[in-house]
Parts: structure tokens; sequence; C-alpha cells
């Protein structure tokens, strides 16, 4: 059965570009909630993440770090196997959006003074997968294939 809703939402015209940003991105977006999750990587775990995201005045900030880094973790995995990126990449940029605005833009742009240019990056690479999607080699454009039978 054709789902015109599902097709948008997998199909892709990216070819292997998408490829070339799903990767990197999604490593790097794994390993930040990692990080956050399980205090992987030298991070702080939920319990850490969450105090510092209190000090900071976000709050409740165990829950804020709980959402930041399943979004981060779960929104990682998504990107690197290429299923519902589009989905994946938005709630991403998203999480960008309010790191930038609530720790970083205070400090410039550099990241040296804790600035906003990495994240604001990893901003652009998910924007860029939104419009995109995942291209070849995915999950998504596994499913959308199927879906056109």
């Amino acid at each position: 059965m054709k789902s015109t809703f599902l097709n948008k939402l997998l199909s892709s015209q990216a070819g292997l570009s998408a490829l070339a940003l799903r990767i990197p991105v999604g490593i790097i977006f794994i390993a930040h909630g990692s990080q956050k999750l399980f205090g992987a990587f030298g991070g702080y775990g939920l319990e850490g993440s969450g105090q510092w995201m209190a000090s900071i005045g976000l709050e409740p900030g165990y829950t804020l770090a709980f959402l930041a880094g399943s979004a981060e973790f779960f929104g990682g995995i998504a990107l690197l196997v290429g299923l519902l990126t589009r989905p994946a990449a938005a709630v991403l940029a998203i999480t960008m959006l309010v790191a930038i605005f609530s720790v970083h833009i205070s400090n410039g742009l550099f990241m040296a003074n804790n600035g906003y240019e990495y994240a604001l990056a990893l901003l652009a690479a998910s924007v860029s997968l939104m419009f995109s999607g995942a291209g070849k080699l995915s999950i998504d454009s596994a499913i959308a294939a199927r879906s056109e039978q």
C-alpha cells in the first residue's frame, strides 16, 4: 500500500551526500548523549548533568538532562542508521537551539570561550538532514522503496 505521508517522510534524493553528514554527526550526538545519560566518555551521567542544568537555571534539571541526553543519544542512532532521519534531525536541531541560547550565546562564537560555534555546526548539519532526508544507504530509503511497491 502506497502511503503518501510515509513516502514524503522517508524518501530522499540526497544520494550519498547525506551519508557523509549522517555518520559523523550521528556519532557525535551518540557520544554526547552517552555522556549525559550514562556518564560515558568523561560525562557526568544523568545526576551530574541534571545538577549542572539546574545550576544554570534549566529546571527541572534531571528531566531536562534526560530529554537532552535521549534526544542526542537516540537521535544520533537514528541519524547513523538513517531511520526516521527527518524527525530525528528536527528534534536534534531544537536541542541545539536550546543549547545555543541557554548555554553558549553569552560566550560569543568561539569554542575556546565555550561559545556556540560547535553547537551551530551541529544545528546546521541537523537542519540540512531535516531537509534532505537520509539519502541512499539508509533504512528510510529501504522503507520508502518498499512502500512504493
